[in-house]
């Protein structure tokens, strides 16, 4: 079962991040490098991967995504999780960093607080938008057609008993922006909250957000202050820092 989860994490890692190469993949699962290769063998070998020229492992024909999003998932994901590491060493608490794919939230990076007991890692994780902290965040500063749009009847066809009704959510969803952080109370774990907030990216492909998650038996109002502190300065250091670099990289093609 080990095995399956490795590959199938970087299945995710190669669909939303883009290319990556054995010594990555090993770094990111916590393996050997002859363990993941084999493991990226395999997913050449089912058509999940390919392997280019310079010896690069990139999704395959069945995990087939846009290039632009690769790249742009990829580099948010370079940039942005310095930052996470270093809000989760601040306030000795898992960080998230997480994308919008739909009408659900892909946890694309955590960092895990130190304390024994604490909230474990989320990364590769896939939640429903609506339950999370920073897919409350991310839909509450959409326009309302693009709301609309993704909560409509038919997106949600064969899984209407999941659709949650679009006047609960927009009434949840009002205060978010003013407040500048969402919140998840138990709503996708039992004993777990979370406070999340959007990093802007002027880049409407590219929805993304940073939370902070933690044992409900610490979440205080004292806490949630110094929490949304820290979300603040940590989302502003990474839209700063994912600006100049997409500048950068716009400037040499």
């Amino acid at each position: 079962m080990t095995s399956v989860d490795h590959a199938l994490q970087l299945a995710v890692i190669l669909q939303v991040e883009g290319p990556l190469r054995v010594s990555d993949a090993a770094e990111r699962l916590g393996v050997a490098r002859s363990t993941a290769h084999r493991l990226l063998s395999m997913l050449v070998y089912r058509d999940f991967a390919v392997q280019d020229e310079n010896r690069c492992y990139a999704a395959g024909p069945v995990l087939a995504l846009a290039a632009r999003s690769h790249s742009r998932v990829s580099l948010l994901r370079q940039v942005a999780m310095p930052f996470v590491e270093s809000l989760a060493t601040r306030l000795d608490e898992s960080a998230n960093l997480m994308v919008l794919f739909g009408d659900h939230m892909r946890f694309i990076g955590t960092v895990e607080g130190k304390r024994v007991l604490r909230v474990g890692s989320r990364e590769g994780s896939v939640f429903p938008a609506h339950l999370v902290s920073g897919g409350k965040a991310i839909p509450a500063e959409l326009p309302a057609e693009e709301l609309e749009a993704i909560y409509a009847p038919q997106a949600w066809a064969g899984r209407e008993q999941e659709r949650p009704s679009l006047k609960t959510l927009r009434e949840e969803l009002q205060g978010i922006p003013a407040a500048g952080f969402a919140l998840n109370v138990e709503a996708t774990e039992a004993g777990v909250t979370a406070v999340g907030r959007v990093v802007h990216t002027d880049d409407d492909d590219l929805r993304a957000a940073v939370s902070v998650s933690m044992p409900s038996t610490r979440f205080s109002t004292e806490v949630l202050g110094s929490v949304v502190r820290g979300l603040t300065m940590t989302t502003a250091g990474i839209e700063r820092a994912f600006a100049r670099k997409v500048a950068a990289e716009n400037a040499t093609l």
